[in-house]
């Protein structure tokens, strides 16, 4: 028993070491675990599930906008993969390769997928011919492969889950506005139901995706005030068209090219929601997307445990029957150490419910985000609980918002600003957070603030906080104000 609670309470400080504290959060929240295989990891039922709660969200919407699930294959040709040579160029070095199948090497290298334009490509220069074809609105439930140098779960793995959107429209305009309605419902479900607050945003670029016209992003800042890029939505252009000769004709029988888009999110915004919530005591879910919203606790001597499950069982059957997502922690563990316990696992909200609180008539709700206890009517116990649990939801936002500007910096105009900035900030073991900067537009410019700093551009966000009038770097007129930080 006390091994147990050694090992509950074992968890790095964020102050301390971030990464750390990453990796013990996720192991000690039974969300994943590590496999032989380099890169790869496995998905526990917990972890599984919260991804499952994020594509059960996106894919409602997705299904609501008129666009349809299938299923493309994970192997690609790599003649297929060198007719769009910018896309091939992007992935090459994360591409792992099959050379042999059935004892004999092939005829052709086969890349296992790290996204699959080429293939989905293909297929639609062999399913449109008129415009009557059009749109093609498909998206893919899958798993792709980059072989990543340096590894961490959910957010950086060699194999990940992920779903990516494809589609095929008559005419420019139609494509840029499937471009920017797919990147509004990633925002939506990322702060709706994630609760993390993110700009919405431009690439520049040299960020752009292997092969777009224009990409656009949604970034969020972490804890450590790093970003994440939390999806991504692209505008193709003709590009992949013409390397795969999708051509349609239009309404007058001309032959044309179609317009095409991709967009895609990961289970990197797993990693991202830890970043964003966990804290020094452990993993923190937000209600909607966590596995189990309620957990209830038993307490007080075992000989009065009996009177105590007379209120006990109504009481989870009611929740249940409600919709509420509740496990009854009825282990021989100390009221104590399941507190710690689920308290390290994230779960919102906590019942404890004793045989003073059967005869009060009242059960006692613990709330992960404040930590403030309270006591209600068992009568009235559901409705409560339902009403917290939203209430927890928007407060777990509001407190991410409350970071992320604490932690955004409007005023540094110059690199030696930021760079006395970050100075300061490591000097001092603070959070240096993300810096809104002008951009002249040109790539050296961009490139020096990396350089100097590691700062990368995350986007030009489309509703920027102040408009920026020189660029950081040459102090040159601005063409765009960006967001800047280091990231992951």
């Amino acid at each position: 028993m006390a091994d147990e609670k050694k090992f509950v309470k074992e968890i790095t400080p964020q102050s301390e070491d971030f990464s750390r504290w990453y990796i013990d959060v996720i192991r000690k929240g039974d969300l994943m675990d590590y496999t032989p295989v380099r890169g790869c990891i496995v998905f526990k039922p917990d972890g599984f599930e919260l991804w499952e709660r994020i594509q059960e969200a996106m894919d409602r919407r997705f299904k609501e906008t008129g666009h349809r699930n299938a299923y493309f294959p994970m192997l690609i040709p790599e003649s297929f993969l060198q007719k769009e040579k910018e896309h091939v160029e992007g992935f090459n070095p994360e591409l792992p390769w099959v050379t042999e199948a059935a004892g004999e090497k092939l005829e052709e290298r086969l890349a296992l997928r790290p996204t699959s334009e080429t293939m989905i490509g293909h297929m639609y220069s062999q399913w449109i011919h008129s415009h009557r074809d059009l749109p093609v609105l498909i998206n893919q439930w899958a798993n792709v492969f980059r072989w990543e140098k340096r590894t961490m779960p959910f957010l950086r793995t060699s194999e990940f889950l992920w779903q990516e959107g494809h589609t095929a429209h008559a005419t420019e305009e139609e494509a840029r506005q499937e471009t920017m309605q797919m990147l509004e419902i990633y925002r939506e479900v990322v702060e709706q139901v994630l609760a993390i607050p993110v700009w919405k945003g431009q690439k520049t670029p040299s960020e752009r995706f292997a092969g777009a016209v224009e990409t656009y992003s949604i970034e969020a800042m972490m804890k450590d005030g790093k970003a994440a890029q939390a999806g991504t939505s692209h505008y193709l252009g003709e590009n992949f068209a013409k390397g795969f000769d999708i051509k349609f004709l239009d309404r007058d029988n001309q032959l044309k090219y179609v317009h095409t888009t991709s967009w895609g999110t990961s289970t990197r915004l797993i990693g991202s929601m830890i970043m964003v919530h966990g804290d020094d005591r452990g993993l923190a879910l937000p209600p909607r997307v966590a596995p189990t919203q309620v957990v209830m606790i038993p307490v007080g001597p075992v000989k009065l445990r009996e009177k105590v499950m007379e209120r006990f069982d109504p009481l989870f059957d009611d929740l249940q029957a409600a919709g509420v997502r509740v496990r009854a922690d009825l282990r021989e563990e100390t009221p104590g150490w399941k507190f710690n316990e689920w308290e390290m696992r994230g779960v919102p909200l906590r019942l404890e419910i004793g045989p003073r609180d059967v005869d009060k008539g009242e059960v006692v709700l613990a709330r992960r985000d404040t930590g403030e206890k309270m006591a209600v009517a068992i009568d009235q116990a559901v409705e409560e609980i339902g009403e917290l649990l939203e209430e927890i939801q928007e407060n777990m936002f509001q407190k991410a918002l409350s970071f992320r500007n604490d932690h955004s910096h409007l005023h540094i105009n110059t690199l030696e600003e930021l760079k006395g900035h970050i100075t300061q900030a490591e000097k001092e073991a603070k959070v240096a957070g993300w810096v809104l900067a002008g951009w002249c537009g040109e790539d050296a410019c961009e490139s020096k603030v990396k350089e100097e700093t590691k700062f990368t551009s995350r986007n030009i966000p489309f509703e920027p906080p102040v408009t920026k009038e020189t660029c950081i770097a040459c102090g040159q007129k601005a063409q765009h104000t960006v967001w800047f930080s280091r990231a992951y």
